[in-house]
């Protein structure tokens, strides 16, 4: 009786203590991984600079695995944001061009990232198209009009009147460059929206399960229009951000990455490609360590050609490791 009663205590813990680990492993990775570089050159890596360039240079992705999350938890991906990213860029250049004005600039291209996100979400959801073929096509349309727009070439803010749209990126407030505060801020909005409110939970809901969602009440077509028009807003102020920062836009360059690190930085901080497992704090998490690894393998000195391939090894590890937790 005794074995009985401690055998299931022990089981008890055990499920216990890799609850925990579960709910935390995109936390504890990152806390492995930063040891792990302050060992190796924690002279130059623990260096305020340093840490500040890691989140400032990850700012932008970080608010686009925002976005990302959302579709994801719904079992979809969202392939297009790299490209969109570009055409809402333009968009944004191009307004504040003609009319001088920050505000109309960022209107217009969240105007932009709203009504391509929900064209997505309507193909999805509408048309029962699958989120990775419906954002395929979608990536290759936004990327067309880009370069087609712009002629394969890029876009300058207007030196003559750029410094107010200079500042929205190239600011910093009490030493801290405004980026990492957007994406702080996004980040604890996006907790509170997927966490405290319905609309949030119902997203979570579809994704997990549709048809229980469905039969509870759920209108999960248009919760998943709103998931894909929330994603494209987060890219619209990402491209604000980003066209702030370097004060130009390039149809054919810019976003070409952002799409693999959005979905890498989601799938690291713990969210399941099938749907309905996702973390806010797991996606920051997620978006942090890539960012780490990048900067300790150019901090080491590795040549730039394998950043990619470290960077897919700790994708593949996530993934494996996340299977091996949900057993």
């Amino acid at each position: 009786m005794t074995e009985t009663t401690e055998t299931k205590k022990s089981n008890f813990n055990s499920k216990h203590v890799k609850q925990i680990v579960n709910d935390n492993a995109a936390l504890i990775a990152f806390v492995i991984l930063v040891i792990t570089a302050i060992i190796l050159r924690g002279d130059t890596f623990l260096q305020p600079v340093n840490l500040l360039n890691i989140m400032r240079s990850n700012s932008i992705v970080g608010i686009i695995a925002l976005g990302m999350t959302l579709v994801i938890v719904m079992g979809g991906v969202n392939l297009a944001v790299g490209s969109l990213l570009a055409l809402a860029g333009w968009i944004a250049i191009a307004v504040f061009n003609a009319t001088h004005s920050v505000v109309l600039a960022l209107l217009s291209c969240m105007a932009v990232g709203i009504m391509f996100g929900a064209m997505e979400g309507v193909v999805v959801a509408k048309f029962k198209v699958p989120a990775f073929i419906a954002t395929l096509g979608t990536m290759t349309i936004y990327r067309s009009i880009a370069l087609f727009a712009l002629e394969g070439g890029g876009l300058m803010v207007d030196r003559d009147y750029s410094g107010p749209y200079a500042f929205i990126s190239n600011t910093d407030l009490f030493g801290i460059p405004l980026p990492i505060y957007y994406w702080i801020i996004l980040s604890i909005a996006a907790y509170i929206f997927t966490s405290h409110t319905a609309i949030g939970r119902h997203i979570f809901a579809t994704g997990s399960n549709e048809k229980a969602a469905m039969l509870s009440g759920i209108k999960v077509d248009r919760v998943r229009i709103l998931a894909f028009a929330l994603c494209g807003v987060m890219v619209a102020l990402a491209a604000v951000v980003e066209t702030s920062r370097v004060q130009a836009i390039s149809s054919s360059a810019s976003g070409m990455t952002y799409n693999m690190d959005a979905i890498a930085a989601v799938v690291i901080g713990g969210a399941s490609l099938m749907g309905g497992k996702a973390k806010i704090r797991g996606t920051f998490f997620g978006v942090m360590t890539l960012g780490v690894i990048t900067n300790l393998l150019q901090i080491m000195g590795v040549n730039s050609f394998l950043h990619g391939a470290a960077r897919g090894l700790i994708i593949i590890a996530a993934v494996v490791l996340q299977k091996r937790l949900d057993k």
